[in-house]
């Protein structure tokens, strides 16, 4: 047993749709998060600016006393997991592996679509792994740039999303039975997005998937939280404005939280 907490780090409020998970599948497990509002999106930044921020928060986790560190962003995912990965003594998932591995599984006529940030798509990660799993398997990806900036501005139900969503997906249109949504903000998105690509499209949260995997780290490592420990004590920090980060957390996850803001120098001194 480990009574420490889960790490979770994401450019901003996206990597929330991940803990909503991780509280239906594992709910007595305890949870640290920090989301770099202030400097997200991730996507259309320099590999190395991502990478150089994504180690800012693990180096910020990793002062939290956490047992695990997840990486509920596929930027931070695509361009930092393996280097970061190499060099901490406790697991670190990122979420494209497990998102890939469900999309194999759920299409029908081997034709995957991928929506992700710029970066994410520039890194051709997503379709690197799914053809590593089956090469069979034809993988048409597309940057969705706009996507992030409304969900940050908890403008997922407005007209403006509609008509965003509407044209930016259009080449995918027909084109897909199975779309990874590979940005953990873009299930925030996800009624406009199945909307727009028909009720017959598979969607696959990489972020979802992610939990699976996780509770097989946790049984394997022997590191569950022991369910009969004191109340746990969920943390969220932003490096943006609290209210905002809030309304949309409370809002998505359907409770109520802590919320803290945390200055760039706290984050970039640990």
């Amino acid at each position: 047993m480990d009574n420490r907490p889960i790490g979770f780090l994401d450019s901003g409020v996206g990597g929330l749709t991940v803990v909503r998970e991780l509280m239906r599948q594992l709910p007595h497990e305890e949870i640290v998060y920090i989301g770099d509002s202030a400097r997200a999106p991730y996507g259309p930044r320099p590999a190395d600016q991502i990478r150089e921020y994504t180690w800012q928060l693990v180096n910020f986790l990793l002062t939290k006393n956490v047992k695990m560190i997840v990486f509920a962003c596929n930027t931070a995912t695509a361009v930092a997991w393996e280097e970061i990965k190499k060099s901490l003594d406790i697991p670190v998932l990122g979420v494209i592996l497990p998102g890939s591995g469900a999309a194999i599984k759920a299409t029908k006529e081997k034709k995957i679509g991928v929506i992700a940030t710029q970066m994410t798509v520039q890194s051709d990660i997503y379709k690197t792994k799914v053809q590593l799993l089956d090469p069979q398997v034809e993988v048409t990806s597309l940057a969705c740039p706009r996507f992030v900036p409304l969900v940050e501005s908890n403008e997922t139900t407005s007209s403006v999303a509609k008509k965003v969503v509407y044209e930016t997906l259009a080449p995918l249109v027909g084109k897909v039975d199975t779309l990874i949504l590979g940005c953990t903000h873009y299930p925030l998105l996800r009624p406009i997005i199945q909307n727009v690509m028909g009720p017959e499209v598979k969607l696959i949260d990489s972020g979802a998937e992610t939990v699976r995997d996780i509770s097989v780290l946790l049984n394997y490592f022997e590191i569950n939280r022991n369910r009969e420990a004191q109340e746990k004590s969920d943390r969220f920090y932003t490096t943006a404005g609290v209210t905002s980060f809030q309304d949309i957390a409370e809002n998505w996850l359907g409770t109520t939280i802590t919320v803290e803001h945390v200055s760039l120098e706290e984050t970039l001194n640990g």
